[in-house]
Parts: structure tokens; sequence; C-alpha cells
């Protein structure tokens, strides 16, 4: 009686299909490095195409990995809330996906720490992504004294020679400050992000330099909706004739919006309001929201590559990878 059960794609039929040989095809699905970037491509299609699986096992035997990476990212009540993490996701399994690379996701709790590291030194993770982690957090340090592969996903607040992918943060919010003053919005303030962070320093000082107001009126969130809510609460009570808003991230911008229009402000006739992320957040908005777009899978995926190009020759020196920050125009300003 006949096997019901799938017949396995073998990785000759993947040669054939990519037009190249058996051992070519061999050295993209165990990442070699050297391998022409076109004909890299056309192999991976190939998988995608034959729908062929590596055989994981046997290719540990060779490589001495676990062909397994971990993606660190902030506790669970934060991950859920915030869109951008599914789009770190979606980014990094483009690169990650095609190899046969496991993902394995992670959220910050009390004894993440010390299983990370024992995963790294058991031999059950080949190297780590780490999302947004706070400034205080040890582990980037430890990770990068025991010269474990890793990347991080924001400039250190600390000097740390640690790879890192990041949007030019300041120049991101110059551009939310100067398009606002384009508008002729005169009475402008910020719901900035954490301070503690990178990401919420860099955008508020070149929110700050922009707009060149040294009475610049702002205040604190922590680029969550709720905050948002908050801080655009405590900007009208200070500063009740403001006619323009820059958001540190979309959720903020969320938050403030429906504050504004409890208080019966028109956007962006009274008030235009420009957010931080070009999230789906972005588009949910009434009305929507004009936004600084991060590039967020592409950053994502730049991540990915990066570790695994440590993965393949540990004495690669670290780097950073900075992408270009857009304005997307909508019709909250």
């Amino acid at each position: 009686m006949p096997s019901s059960s799938p017949r396995r794609v073998t990785l000759e039929e993947v040669a054939r299909v990519a037009g190249v040989s058996r051992a070519t095809a061999s050295r993209v699905v165990n990442g070699v490095p050297s391998v022409d970037e076109t004909i890299r491509e056309a192999v991976q299609r190939a998988i995608a195409d034959t729908g062929y699986l590596p055989n994981l096992a046997a290719r540990s035997l060779v490589t001495r990995r676990a062909d397994a990476i971990a993606l660190v990212l902030p506790e669970e009540d934060r991950m859920l809330g915030d869109p951008f993490f599914g789009r770190v996701v979606r980014g990094v399994m483009t690169v990650i996906g095609p190899s046969g690379v496991h993902l394995v996701l992670m959220t910050t709790r009390e004894n993440t720490r010390s299983q990370v590291v024992s995963d790294l030194q058991r031999g059950r993770l080949d190297g780590v992504i780490l999302i947004h982690t706070d400034p205080l957090d040890p582990l980037p340090r430890l990770l990068v004294e025991a010269r474990f592969p890793v990347v991080l996903s924001s400039r250190p607040t600390q000097p740390l020679p640690i790879t890192y992918v990041d949007v030019d943060q300041a120049e991101g919010a110059a551009l939310a400050a100067r398009h606002l003053l384009a508008l002729g919005r005169t009475r402008v303030a910020t719901i900035a992000g954490p301070q503690h962070t990178s990401a919420g320093q860099d955008r508020l000082t070149g929110f700050r330099e922009t707009m060149a107001d040294p009475e610049l009126v702002w205040v604190e969130g922590d680029f969550t909706r709720e905050s948002g809510t908050a801080g655009m609460s405590a900007l009208l009570s200070r500063h009740p004739g403001l006619d323009g808003v820059f958001a540190a991230s979309d959720l903020m911008a969320q938050g403030a919006l429906a504050v504004l229009r409890a208080h019966g402000r028109r956007v962006p006739e009274d008030v235009a309001v420009v957010g931080f992320d070009d999230s789906s957040a972005a588009l949910a908005c009434e009305p929507p929201l004009t936004t600084v777009r991060q590039p967020v899978e592409d950053m994502a995926a730049e991540m990915a590559r990066l570790l695994l190009r440590q993965i393949d020759n540990p004495e690669t020196p670290t780097s950073t990878a900075i992408f270009d920050p857009t304005m997307v125009h909508r019709e909250s300003a």
C-alpha cells in the first residue's frame, strides 16, 4: 500500500530547478558566504518553489551549529500592543527563512538573560538579535564580552563595541519639525519618547534643534498609546493654544488624537499632528496620520544578515547600518 506521507524533496532537485550543481546548492543551504548573490537568490527561489526542507540534523554535524538564532523582544504586554514588533519578525524571516535557520522568539523576563547565555554556551543558539533592550540591561555587554554573535536594534546609549542597526532618529524628527514649520504652525509641542533610550533622546534632540525654539514645550511618553493620551492631556493644560504636535511614535499620536477630539480640536485645521514609525496604527488613526517612516522590515532583514555574517565568520568586525527616514503625508498634517 503506497504511503500517504508527502515525498521529501532532495537537494538534487533543488539544484536542477536552480540550474546549478548540487555542490553549489549545498553551499547556499549551509550558508556559505562566498556564493555569488545571483546564484544564492536562484537557489533560494528553487527552495521556495520545490518546498525543500534542509536536513538540519545532518547539516549541524557538518557545521557544528544549532541553526537557530534568538530574537529577544520586550516584555509581552508591550510587544502584543505594538505593531512594530510584528514587522521586525517579518523582516528577520525574509532572510533566515530560506536558509532553514530556526527563529526562537524570546521576551524580556527575569530569567531571559541567563537562558540566552546558557543556550549560546551549550550550542543551542548560534546568535542573538536584541530588540529595544533597556539601557540598564547588562545582556548586550555580557554577549559582547563573551564574543557571542549579537546585533542590537538601536544605538547603544553607552559606548559598546556592538553591531547595531538603526534609523537616523534625529533626522526623522527633523523631518517632522520641518513639515510643521512649512505648514506655518508656530505654537508647536511634542510628546517625546522615553529619555532613557537612544531613540527617545535622538528624536527629541532632532525635533528641538530644527524647531530652534528655546521655549519648546514637551512631555515624556513611553511610545505607548496610553502615554500619548496622558501626554496630550498634559500639553493642552500647559499650552492650550498649541497648533502643532509631534508625537514620537504612531501609538502615542493615536492616543493624542483621541484627546484632541474629546476637547473639540479639529485635526488638522486647529492642530496638525505628526507621528513616527508609519506602522499600521497610522492608518487606524482618525484622520489617517502623517508620519515619519522608518523601514522596519528592511532594518530587521539587515540585522539578520549582519548576524548570519558574524556566525559565518566570528572575526567579523563590528559595524553599524543607519537607514534613512522619509515623510509619509496623510490627512493629520
